[in-house]
């Protein structure tokens, strides 16, 4: 059997081979591992569908694949095939349906269309009409397998099953087709230069971030935050902390911040149907964490941030975020953030501006709190200054509620709740 590669999950069509884990001649067992896939940030492994052996591998490391391919071909394991048989059981009659389906899917794999002398539609019962009326599709184009042409409910989903393959045979077509390549620089002509290919992470994020920039319209709200009271609070729980194998950082709290901030200002936490041309509120909260790792920049998301408490977040964020930099993080723990928070402070640097990351329409981060000298109470006090800087979308959000977005962050910032620290 020809062992293709199954569909990875939702807009996940495509990916590149890290590592082959079988070889030719290996005898493998059904769920063994049979390469690892790098797709949109994550590593998955890729699962033999069967037992046998190993006759024919199709790919190799550094290859970039698509839905579909073949990986290796798999022949039956000649230890495994001398086994005594046991005897064969009747087909059970469940299986007709299975048969009657295939017939159907290959019945519509060529073209065509009803013809009538009469003029009458195709014969079809009433429910077929309907339901085929509401999907909008026409029953001339549907080959009835039934006596005289009659076209049932199987004959129906088959035809649509074939509409969609169709569609995604296109789309990896357009995916695979040659681009035009940009001009080429010969900068040895200036110098001794070295070469190092993209790595798959780092072409993700650089079509990530192009598609960003080029598709959504960006302005950056800046603000300051007296993170005074947060920091001393930091330091009187980050030892109570710290004992239970857990860093307090800024991150958990901005968690919350964001959070309070997002359902203050729902739109902040909705996304564009560019399709339909509709808004699409969410009423979850999973915000997206931007990780430094060695390969590049990774976005886990942390699900229900609104529902949790600072040391549950924090148990979570660094479970995350170590996941992240060993590479073991799941694709699916990289989908459905709803808002994204990406914290430099512990790098350096003050004020930056985010990228967006779509389909989400803003995005906060966060600087290096710095001490500096404020006006307050009539003297001029100490206080820890905290810069942030709030990306969103034009298309949605308007100057004015990016303002009281951002004072929102500021006030939950400046005044965070104690409770929220509590085991």
């Amino acid at each position: 059997m020809e062992v293709r590669l199954p569909r990875l999950g939702e807009g996940a069509e495509s990916g590149t081979v890290v590592n082959i884990a079988v070889a030719e001649g290996d005898v493998i067992h059904k769920d063994q591992t049979i390469l690892e896939l790098e797709n949109e940030k994550a590593v998955a492994p890729i699962p033999s569908p069967a037992d046998g052996k190993v006759t024919k591998l199709h790919v190799k490391a550094g290859d970039e694949i698509s839905v579909g391919q073949v990986l290796i071909t798999l022949a039956e394991d000649h230890a495994t095939a001398s086994a005594p048989a046991k005897p064969a059981a009747a087909p059970p009659k469940e299986e007709a349906p299975a048969q009657e389906e295939t017939k159907q899917r290959a019945s519509v794999a060529e073209e065509y269309r009803y013809e009538s002398n009469s003029g009458l539609a195709p014969p079809a019962a009433p429910s077929v009409r309907k339901l085929a009326g509401e999907l909008g599709i026409n029953l001339t184009r549907v080959r009835g397998t039934e006596r005289g042409g009659r076209i049932t409910r199987n004959d129906l989903k088959a035809y649509i099953q074939h509409l969609q393959d169709l569609v995604f045979e296109q789309k990896v077509v357009q995916a695979r087709a040659p681009r035009e390549a940009p001009p080429r620089t010969d900068f040895s002509k200036w110098g001794a230069i070295t070469k190092k290919r993209l790595s798959p992470l780092r072409r993700t994020v650089a079509e990530k971030t192009t598609e960003a920039w080029t598709t959504i319209p960006h302005v950056t709200q800046f603000a300051g935050a007296d993170i005074s009271a947060l920091t001393e609070l930091r330091k009187k729980y980050a030892p109570l902390y710290q004992g239970r194998g857990v860093r307090l950082t800024l991150t958990s709290f901005a968690l919350k911040a964001v959070a309070a901030a997002l359902k203050s200002l729902p739109i902040f936490n909705a996304s564009l149907d560019e399709a339909t041309q509709e808004i699409v509120y969410k009423e979850y909260y999973h915000i997206g964490v931007a990780v430094d790792t060695d390969a590049g920049l990774i976005v886990p998301v942390l699900r229900d941030v609104d529902l949790k408490g600072i040391y549950q977040l924090s148990l979570e964020l660094a479970h995350i975020t170590e996941k992240a930099r060993q590479r073991k993080i799941g694709i699916e723990e990289l989908q459905g953030g709803t808002f994204t928070l990406s914290n430099l402070g512990g790098i350096g640097g003050t004020h930056f501006t985010p990228l967006i990351y779509k389909p989400q329409v803003a995005v906060l981060g966060l600087g290096q709190g710095v001490l500096k000298p404020v006006v307050r109470n009539g003297g001029v006090e100490p206080r820890m200054i905290l810069t942030l800087g709030l990306s969103y979308d034009h298309r949605l959000i308007d100057g004015a509620d990016g303002a009281r977005f951002a004072l929102a962050l500021v006030k939950a910032l400046e005044n965070p709740n104690e409770e929220d620290l509590k085991f």
